[in-house]
């Protein structure tokens, strides 16, 4: 682990914008609250922007921070990475009576379970500048807590109906962990977000990487969206073996259907545009998946492989 030094540790804590340096000698903008020692991690990132429909992603990891309780061991400075005219700190009064500063967050948590890999779990804002630097913390944070993979989760906006099952998307750039997966390689090409520049960064590193996107009704696009963070929370634990507790969601997604059901109902147009769209999606060719068990073992064992290489 890469130690760094803080100038002022008091002002960092209220205005978090104090210096630090590592070992190198080079500037970094992680900030460390302690050196976690992990066993088999995996990164899990996810921000919330233009790719956090239903803030669905960022959904799921405060789902698994609260779930577990996790911990925060570090944080990436948003000095940089911010104009705070357009996310503007708040101003907060603590139980003390003090008056605090809260800035745009980006937390770093960890997991240490019986699970087969403890987590690390990196959410907050996508930031708005210096994205090449900004990916660069974050392979730092994954190099530093020695994650064996990355994982990224992300919602966007599709035409499919609520009332059907939240289908995810997974991808890999590598051929041979899409292969083993039974996932897609990447073939959009155009305007890119925070995702797509840190999947390219973490792939110079040589940091394997993996992708999980679920779609959300593009009617029914605001927040919560429970139903999307369900099935990004069932297809990360059927992946990777590690449980989130996601069927405790169920009461909520349950309760979302019908909410929106109920406000569908009330305009003949869109009724007749939702069952389109269920026709279109019951008509489409169903594929055999590998089975959850059969992905996590073989998650496992390319991670082995690595491990071995």
């Amino acid at each position: 682990m890469r130690v760094e030094k803080q100038i002022d540790d008091s002002s960092a804590l209220s205005y978090p914008f104090s210096a630090r340096v590592r070992n190198s000698g080079v500037m970094s903008e992680v900030i460390w609250d302690e050196s976690p020692s992990l066993q088999s991690p995996l990164l899990v990132v996810a921000f919330e922007g233009w790719f956090d429909a239903g803030e669905c992603a960022t959904g799921a990891i405060q789902w698994i921070v609260d779930h577990y309780d996790a911990r925060r061991v570090a944080r990436i400075d948003p000095e940089e990475f911010f104009d705070f005219q357009e996310n503007r700190p708040h101003v907060e009064i603590a139980d003390d009576g003090e008056r605090r500063i809260k800035w745009p967050s980006l937390d770093a948590h960890v997991i240490e379970n019986d699970f087969p890999h403890d987590l690390v779990l990196l959410s907050g804002l996508e930031p708005r500048m210096r994205w090449r630097t900004f990916c660069d913390s974050v392979v730092e944070i994954a190099q530093d807590t020695r994650c064996e993979m990355v994982v990224t989760l992300g919602a966007m906006v599709a035409g499919i109906p609520h009332s059907r099952p939240s289908a995810v998307k997974g991808s890999a750039a590598s051929a041979e962990l899409a292969l083993r997966l039974g996932l897609d390689r990447p073939s959009y090409q155009g305007p890119t977000g925070i995702i797509g520049t840190l999947h390219d960064a973490l792939d110079r590193a040589d940091l394997p990487v993996i992708s999980l996107r679920v779609g959300v009704p593009h009617y029914v696009a605001g927040p919560p969206n429970p139903k999307g963070t369900r099935a990004l929370l069932a297809e990360f634990e059927k992946v990777t073996g590690v449980p989130t507790g996601y069927t405790d969601l169920d009461a909520s997604v349950l309760e979302w259907e019908q909410r929106v059901s109920d406000a569908v109902e009330q305009d003949s147009e869109i009724i007749g545009y939702v069952r389109q769209l269920e026709e279109e999606a019951d008509r489409s060719d169903e594929t055999d998946l590998p089975s959850g068990d059969d992905l996590a073992a073989e998650f496992q064992k390319f991670l082995r492989e690595e491990r071995d290489e």
